[in-house]
């Protein structure tokens, strides 16, 4: 099931890239933070002009997903992160196959986890989650105004 909210946009110039663990020997960010340090370097590599407020979105969006594949995705399988038309596209693969559900009514008493979810959709222009043979792969498209 592939999941989406908004539109790809495509042409112009080509991606600047940030890292592909797809490929054989490509090393994956061994903690959140190492993937929020890669995508803070990245955006300063763009030269595009960005906002303070579009620099934290992307960052605290990277770091949700993430945080999210190691702590409830079996581990992180995959991260990349380009800079394409003026957004930003992070694509994050874990093991598992279950799709991040957004918390319709809170349980009783106090609530610990469970916003990031929301907070990613809140904070995106396009979200898709789209299901792989050994997990799944989200990738976030956010715009740097």
């Amino acid at each position: 099931m592939e999941r989406s909210r908004g539109s790809d946009e495509s042409g112009g110039r080509p991606p600047l890239t940030g890292t592909t663990p797809a490929k054989p020997g490509a090393s994956l960010p061994a903690t959140a933070a190492d993937a929020r340090d890669r995508v803070a370097a990245l955006l300063r590599q763009s030269e595009l002009p960005q906002g303070a407020d579009a620099v934290a979105d992307a960052l605290m969006v990277t770091t949700e997903l993430v945080t999210n594949a190691i702590r409830h995705g079996g581990g992180l399988a995959g991260f990349h992160a380009d800079v394409h038309d003026g957004a930003l596209r992070v694509s994050v693969a874990d093991h598992s196959s279950e799709v991040p559900v957004t918390q319709t009514s809170p349980p009783a008493g106090i609530r610990i986890g469970g916003y990031g979810w929301p907070l990613v959709q809140s904070l995106v222009d396009d979200l898709t989650v789209t299901p792989h043979p050994n997990g799944k792969q989200i990738t976030a498209h956010l715009k740097l105004r």
